[in-house]
């Protein structure tokens, strides 16, 4: 008898240790909250988008003429300290002949034959008019030694002496016929020249550009010696003191900067300084993103805020990230992002709770004045509120239903007291405790559940 009960006995402690064990298998684990503070806090909504830092004035230095340039980086670099109409920037000189093709060649050969010819030509005119000239003055010398002794008339005297000067008129007229000629063919010469490479190097045959305005150089476009033609490009001055920002928006964003509005500018390396934008483009223009999609973009100009003192290391064309305010509030209701997200505005007030197998509880009702419509993202439950413009915000219920074997429900409850503005939800767990986690603060915004 003894050893029956004793057998009862421990089949019965080892069906209650089995049942017991499933029993806490099978109980359902506690669900973990989230705790976060509804409070009172400044708020801002920007406009974010890449920029660059850009010298308000930059005066290009072009070559007035075309001609070869000499080197400019190697007695100027970028950096380099200019003072207006005393600096020289660039020096220029004039190109070396180009080539030219056969037939031109032959073209050239024959003219210079022909001027060497037409040389010929006047060169013996010369001397023919040298030859009368001689015998011009002999005669006259004979007509003076006869006109003393009145052996011939006054008529042939003169006749003498206009032959003389008409003889000296003429040897003046071939001789510059004959520069004429000679002239030509040297430029026939000149032009039939193969190109050398060599260029004058004398100081009057060089245009010396120097600077417009005093600053710095902020760009060499031709480093080197070459030639280039007329209105090239040469160096870009500028003073990096006087910079602003410019940033490519989108126009949808564009329309809704005020003019003023305030900007911070930050992600250039440095701590972030202030702005305010000081126009706004009316054309737009289109630009392509790396993604290949076509975007309208419109060009926002900023100006810095602060001293030059707290952006002194930016520089021309660098790289900033800005950040334009186009709405704010100092006295916000924030709460945290995770926990709500965006409803259509509407007179009604919903209140709806999903379980795990997907059944669904709702209620309404009528709103008197305008509400704004929110959602709690709990997990397996959503939770609408509505709070009014003025007043403590109203309490928030939620329920959620799991079955567990279809015997058991859990419930909970999300509550804003307005004592504390605090967000919970509790959790019934094994030991009747309440679980609960609170929200890091990054994770806290604002998102709007007064009428906005």
């Amino acid at each position: 008898m003894p050893a029956n009960w004793t057998k009862r006995t421990v089949w019965v402690l080892a069906v209650s240790v089995i049942v017991a064990g499933v029993t806490w298998v099978a109980w359902p684990n506690p669900i973990p909250v989230d705790l976060a503070t509804a409070a009172k806090a400044s708020m801002q909504v920007t406009v974010d988008d890449e920029g660059k830092a850009r010298v308000r004035h930059v005066y290009i230095v072009s070559a007035p003429i075309a001609g070869k340039v000499l080197r400019i980086s190697g007695p100027r670099h970028v950096g380099d300290a200019v003072t207006a109409d005393e600096t020289v920037v660039a020096v220029m000189q004039p190109t070396v002949p180009s080539f030219h093709d056969a037939r031109t060649h032959e073209e050239l050969k024959a003219a210079l034959s022909a001027a060497d010819a037409g040389v010929s030509l006047a060169e013996a005119e010369v001397r023919r008019i040298e030859a009368a000239l001689t015998f011009a003055r002999s005669e006259l010398d004979r007509a003076v030694t006869l006109a003393r002794s009145d052996n011939i008339s006054r008529k042939a005297l003169d006749k003498a002496k206009l032959d003389v000067e008409t003889g000296e008129a003429g040897l003046a007229s071939g001789k510059a016929q004959l520069e004429v000629r000679r002239s030509e063919r040297a430029s026939v010469a000149a032009r039939l020249a193969e190109p050398t490479g060599e260029s004058g190097t004398t100081p009057t045959c060089c245009i010396q550009l120097r600077a417009p305005v005093s600053g710095r150089i902020l760009k060499i476009n031709q480093e080197s010696e070459g030639v280039v033609p007329a209105g090239a490009p040469l160096v870009e001055i500028g003073d990096p003191r006087d910079l602003e920002v410019a940033a490519d928006l989108l126009s949808t964003d564009a329309v809704r900067i005020p003019d003023g509005a305030p900007v911070r500018i930050d992600g250039w390396g440095g701590a972030p300084v202030q702005g305010r934008v000081t126009r706004v483009d009316p054309a737009g223009f289109l630009k392509v993103s790396a993604l290949g999609i076509e975007e309208q973009r419109v060009r926002t100009v900023i100006d810095f805020s602060e001293p030059a003192e707290n952006w002194s290391r930016l520089g021309h064309d660098y790289r900033v990230i800005v950040h334009v305010t186009v709405w704010s509030n100092k006295n916000a209701l924030t709460v945290p992002v995770a926990a709500l997200f965006r409803r259509a505005r509407t007179g009604r007030c919903s209140s709806s709770a999903t379980g795990a197998r997907g059944s669904r509880r709702s209620n309404s009702a009528n709103a008197t004045t305008a509400w704004r419509k929110c959602s709690l993202a709990w997990p397996r439950a959503t939770e609408w509120c509505c709070t009014p413009a003025t007043g403590p915000p109203m309490g928030l219920r939620w329920r959620s239903g799991r079955r567990a074997k279809g015997a058991r429900r859990k419930e909970a409850e999300a509550q804003v007291t307005p004592a504390g503005r605090r967000l919970r939800r509790l959790g019934r767990t094994r030991g009747g405790a309440t679980s609960e986690r609170v929200f890091p603060v990054s994770y806290v915004c604002f998102f709007g559940c007064s009428i906005g």
